[in-house]
Formats: structure tokens, C-alpha cells, sequence
């Protein structure tokens, strides 16, 4: 079994309004030193198998197709094996 974590955040060509709200509330509230927010999505995927590098091209797949817009989107992920 393992746990794939996916996260999801535009790509640096593209404006991200939420991140820059949350940068200039933050600046506002005199938290000066704060250059850049990058807000996101985050998946936590727990996939029964064996083969982890069956579990990647998996993640790797499903992401492409479901989790991200491929036009204004990039991922990462990463995989640890777990016991239950």
C-alpha cells in the first residue's frame, strides 16, 4: 500500500488572485518580509499495490487526466509505502 501526496499549483506563467489577496492581506498586517504566496490544491491518494512504480505511472496518469487543467496547471507528487 502506498500514499501518494499531489500538489497542485499554477504554472509561474500564470496569476494566481488567491495567493496574491492572501500576500497583500499579509503585508497589510505589517508582515513585511512576505515576497510571494502560491495557494493550491493537495490530494492525499492511498493506493493498493505492490509495485511502486506501477503506483507512479498511476499517479503520474491520473493526475494528468483528473486532478490538474493541464493549460494553467503543474504538479508534484511524492510516494511512501505504508502499513496498515
Amino acid at each position: 500500500m502506498f500514499l501518494a501526496k499531489i500538489y497542485v499549483t499554477y504554472k509561474p506563467s500564470i496569476l494566481d488572485p488567491k495567493g496574491e489577496t492572501v500576500k497583500d492581506a499579509l503585508q497589510r498586517m505589517d508582515f513585511t518580509g512576505v515576497e510571494d504566496v502560491v495557494m493550491g490544491k493537495y490530494f492525499e491518494i492511498k493506493i493498493a499495490s505492490d509495485d511502486r512504480a506501477s503506483v507512479e505511472q498511476e499517479v503520474q496518469a491520473f493526475s494528468e487526466k483528473l486532478l490538474i487543467n493541464v493549460n494553467m496547471e503543474v504538479f508534484r507528487y511524492e510516494i511512501e509505502a505504508i502499513t496498515e
